[in-house]
Order: C-alpha cells, then sequence, then structure tokens
C-alpha cells in the first residue's frame, strides 16, 4: 500500500491507494467473513439482514445515489437529476407497498409503516436536520457509503450523528409532549388505489414543476455489457432509484416495515455511553420506552435490525468500491471540514430522532408508508438544507 501526497492546497490529507485486484480480494474477505461471523454469533436471519444491507450499499455506491448532494444541485444549479430519480424510487415503492400496507401482511407476516404524528418535532427536526446535512456533506445513508467507499471523512459526521441521537433520547419526551397534529394515514383514509393515485399525481405534478431544470449532461457512451456495468457500475440514477425501493420493499417483508437508517443511531450512542461508564439512567427515559425499542439496550449492536443493515451499507458499498476499481482510502480532511462533519451530525442525530427519521426512515420511508409526515418532513428539511447550502463555505464546503 503506498501514499500519495494530497496537490489540493485548501482541502489538505492523504490519499491511500492499493491495486484493485487487492482491494477487491479484501473486500470478498471482509463480506464472507462479517456473513459468517453474523450468522454464527446470531442466526441466518440476522446475516441476510446484513447481506440485504450489503445490497443496499452497493445501490447506493454504484448509483451516487444521494439526497444532500440532489438537494443542493437542485438549489444551487437548478439540476433536478437526483430529485427526479427520488421521484422514480417513490413511485415504484407507493406501487408495491401500498397494497401490502393495507392488507396489513406480506408473504404471511404482519407489516406496518411509519405513521406519525405531525408537530414541531417534526419541523424543528427535519429542518436542523437539512442543515446538517449540507455542512456535514452528507445525509444518513449518505455518509455510510461515503465511509464504504473509501471516504474517511464520514467518521467524524457518523459520530457526530451517534452523539446527536443520544442527546435527543434524552429530550425525547419534551418534543412528543408538544402540541401535535394526529397521525394521518393515506392508505386508511382515501383507499389503496387512490392513494396511489393521489401520490402517483403528486409525483407527477413535482415532475412538471422542474421540466424546465437542467439534467445531468449525459456519460460518455458505455462500451461494457449490461451484466458488466450492472456488477461495476456506473449506474445511472434511476437503476439506484428503482433497486432501493425493491431493496425496501424486501426489507418491509423481513422484518415488517420500511428501511431505517436513523433508529440505529441513538442505540451506538447509548452503547458508546455505556462504554465510557456514563450513567444516563437511559433505561427511564420515553424513548427507550417505546415498544421495539424497550429491550434494545439490553441486547447486542448484531441484535438490532437497523444497525446490521447500517453496517451492511458500509461492506456493500466497500464491495461495490472494490468491483469498480474505485476503492480509494481518502482522507482529505482541514479543520473547518473537522468541525462541520462533527456539529454536522450532532443535528443530523438530533434532527433524525425527534422527527421520526431521517431521509430514509421519514422521508422516503413515511411517504410510502401513506404518512402525511413524510411530506411535512421533506418540506422542512429541504428548507434547511436550502440554509445549510449558504452556510457551507463557513465550513470549508463549496
Amino acid at each position: 500500500m503506498s501514499a500519495v501526497s494530497n496537490s489540493t492546497q485548501s482541502v489538505p490529507g492523504l490519499v491511500y491507494s492499493a491495486g484493485k485486484s487487492a482491494w477487491l480480494a479484501l473486500a470478498a474477505l471482509m463480506v464472507t467473513a462479517s456473513l459468517y461471523y453474523v450468522w454464527s454469533e446470531q442466526s441466518s436471519f440476522e446475516a441476510q439482514l446484513l447481506l440485504l444491507g450489503m445490497g443496499l450499499g452497493l445501490c447506493l455506491y454504484h448509483a451516487s445515489f444521494g439526497f444532500s448532494t440532489a438537494w443542493r444541485k437542485l438549489i444551487v444549479d437548478r439540476d433536478a437529476t437526483g430529485l427526479r430519480a427520488q421521484l422514480v424510487l417513490l413511485s415504484v415503492g407507493v406501487l408495491m407497498f401500498f397494497p401490502a400496507l393495507g392488507a396489513g401482511e406480506l408473504f404471511g407476516n404482519s407489516v406496518s409503516g411509519f405513521v406519525r404524528p405531525l408537530g414541531l418535532s417534526v419541523v424543528f427536526g427535519a429542518f436542523i436536520f437539512g442543515v446538517g446535512m449540507q455542512i456535514a456533506n452528507g445525509c444518513g445513508s449518505g455518509n455510510l457509503y461515503h465511509l464504504g467507499g473509501g471516504q474517511i471523512r464520514a467518521v467524524p459526521v457518523i459520530i457526530g450523528f451517534g452523539g446527536g441521537a443520544l442527546w435527543a433520547t434524552l429530550d425525547y419526551e419534551w418534543w412528543t409532549s408538544l402540541p401535535q397534529l394526529a397521525p394521518v394515514n393515506l392508505i386508511e383514509l382515501l383507499g389503496v388505489l387512490p392513494a396511489i393515485a393521489a401520490n402517483l399525481a403528486v409525483f407527477g405534478l413535482i415532475y412538471l414543476a422542474t421540466r424546465s431544470f437542467a439534467s445531468q449532461t449525459r456519460p460518455a457512451a458505455n462500451e461494457a455489457g449490461l451484466f458488466s456495468r450492472l456488477i461495476k457500475g456506473p449506474w445511472p440514477m434511476i437503476w439506484g432509484g428503482v433497486g432501493l425501493a425493491v431493496l425496501n420493499f424486501a426489507t418491509l417483508a423481513m422484518i415488517g416495515r420500511p428501511w431505517s437508517v436513523a433508529l440505529a443511531y441513538p442505540l451506538w450512542g447509548a452503547k458508546a455511553a455505556e462504554t465510557f461508564a456514563w450513567d444516563l439512567e437511559l433505561d427511564f427515559t420515553t424513548y427507550w420506552m417505546q415498544p421495539g425499542r424497550d429491550t434494545a439496550l439490553l441486547e447486542p449492536v448484531l441484535a438490532d435490525a437497523g444497525s446490521l443493515m447500517n453496517i451492511g451499507v458500509i461492506i456493500g458499498a466497500l464491495f461495490a468500491a472494490a468491483l469498480a476499481g474505485r476503492l480509494v482510502l481518502s482522507l482529505k480532511l482541514s479543520f473547518r471540514q473537522l468541525v462541520g462533519g462533527l456539529l454536522g451530525g450532532v443535528m443530523l442525530g438530533y434532527g433524525a430522532t425527534i422527527a421520526f427519521g431521517c431521509n430514509i426512515g421519514a422521508f422516503i420511508g413515511g411517504i410510502l408508508s401513506g404518512s402525511l409526515h413524510g411530506w411535512l418532513w421533506i418540506v422542512c428539511a429541504f428548507a434547511g438544507s436550502y440554509l445549510g447550502t449558504k452556510l457551507r463555505p463557513l465550513f470549508g464546503q463549496s
């Protein structure tokens, strides 16, 4: 492994590279070893969840499917490429999710969506999440696959995310005691088919509203065959949107709820607090007394579905980068970017926890669940993202 000095003056750091075969062998070993370890320590079910997370990581990396960059390009450059890919994800998703959620079961297993109240916790939490994702240069899922792709700059963001999420669990009771409107479930309110039609109509209106916006310049023709491109990438973002929708549906089938990234971070923060012997009396806070969370502190991290899938995203992105021959460990981080990463991470974690999720769980998961809080979340998060875009230069981000 060799070290190459970085010639960029504004962003000091090191870039570490190795041969493609060496990286691919290491990535394959990590995939195999992690699956075997989880299988032996937990069960085949947990290993399948890890594998599902790996598939999500591969999709995210090969399609460069993100939210912070996509929204920033929409704001700054009027480039709607990323937004349209998200509309594809949502369109495919509602066609798959709504019938299953309307029936209440999938392949004989009970399923339910993320249907949450509409209140100040969603408004404030989503807004600061939007600010944080811009100054941290990545959202919840984005920083996981950036880390898998070798971008070590994601580490401070993930640390901050865990810390902010832990902080939010201590304030959770206060936020959820504020006045709020009852949850609105469009599937129950309208019925499955009218709810699908209403959502598709809104997606169509958003597309029409941005029709005059720019689209990403088409890349040079890819001479590789379809199979080779599927394996090695890069993918059009729309492929990523379809892939993520299908794998999110697989998540619903396996664990009875949509994909969520942010749910793991409060647990990671709590486990870190236990490691440092911080007596926060977490067992008695409202957040950890919720159904589904009430036993999480007593179990190992590898027993948590959200944690397994997040770890899988990192490993899957690493494997995808190795397959593409683009895996390079990059530590390019100025002091201002370090501060922005930590601060932005705290905002991401705090905001996601009080707003019932991040861009994956609240925005995508909320809308695919037929919940109006998903729409409220995206409006507030996009407003925060607009402010965050203006603040990026303060933290060394272009």
